[in-house]
């Protein structure tokens, strides 16, 4: 029987998780693994039509039609935007998570963002990571070791993100929009951020940079966590 791998994304907010682990986590389900997609927040305050409390209702429901339209779940974890609780709190809810869902994989915020919260969300998974496989650490739950953790590229984590692994992602690309347009942010763009246009011309550009002209994905090695996690 093969193992059945599980690939977890965190995000800072609805839709990063996504734009950074998505097209990958597709490839993974379509095999028969696991994907879940971690939301810090879930971005409530992103939409200047709605108040924060009606987009947030509205995100809770799109962010699962999301994950289930790429054969994964979706896990918000509690927080609300703008009133998140200390860094120690995130760090070791994170911890309890990562070992109650036990993923192989992590993907997650490269740090160089201009973005706050994507910064804290890098900080704390790398944490997180490092806690749940410490037995010392106490949760009233088994340690994990997490074997491989990525950085994806988002459009505003790109402040010295270096391209190391190149994924080829022409067979699941469309899907993968696809599933994005169940958001509205993704859909209509009511951040401003040309998402669309970004993430297809990127998903292009990589695969010229490999030689390949496939729709490719690049993500970045936690080379200090990958060296930790093998100690």
């Amino acid at each position: 029987m093969k193992k059945v791998h599980h690939v977890m994304s965190i995000g800072a907010h609805a839709l990063d998780a996504e734009l950074m682990g998505g097209p990958v986590a597709i490839k993974y389900t379509r095999e028969g693994h696991k994907a879940t997609f971690v939301h810090i927040t879930r971005g409530e305050r992103g939409n200047k039509k709605k108040t924060p409390q009606e987009y947030g209702k509205q995100l809770e429901v799109e962010m699962p039609k999301v994950a289930e339209a790429m054969g994964a779940k979706s896990h918000w974890m509690g927080y609300i935007a703008g009133n998140l609780p200390p860094e120690e709190v995130i760090k070791k809810d994170l911890c309890k998570l990562i070992r109650e869902e036990k993923p192989d994989i992590i993907i997650t915020h490269w740090r160089g963002s201009l973005h706050p919260r994507h910064v804290l969300t890098h900080d704390a998974v790398l944490e997180a990571v490092k806690m749940a496989a410490d037995s010392a650490n106490d949760t009233n739950q088994n340690p994990h070791t997490v074997d491989y953790v990525y950085f994806g590229e988002n459009c505003e984590d790109l402040n010295g993100f270096i391209p190391q692994i190149y994924v080829d992602i022409e067979d699941t690309f469309e899907q993968w929009f696809e599933a994005l347009m169940h958001y509205e942010l993704f859909r209509a763009n009511e951040s401003n951020v040309p998402y669309q246009d970004y993430y297809r011309t990127m998903a292009q550009i990589r695969g010229v940079e490999i030689g390949t002209q496939k729709l490719s994905k690049a993500f970045m090695i936690a080379q200090r966590v990958q060296g930790y996690l093998h100690v």
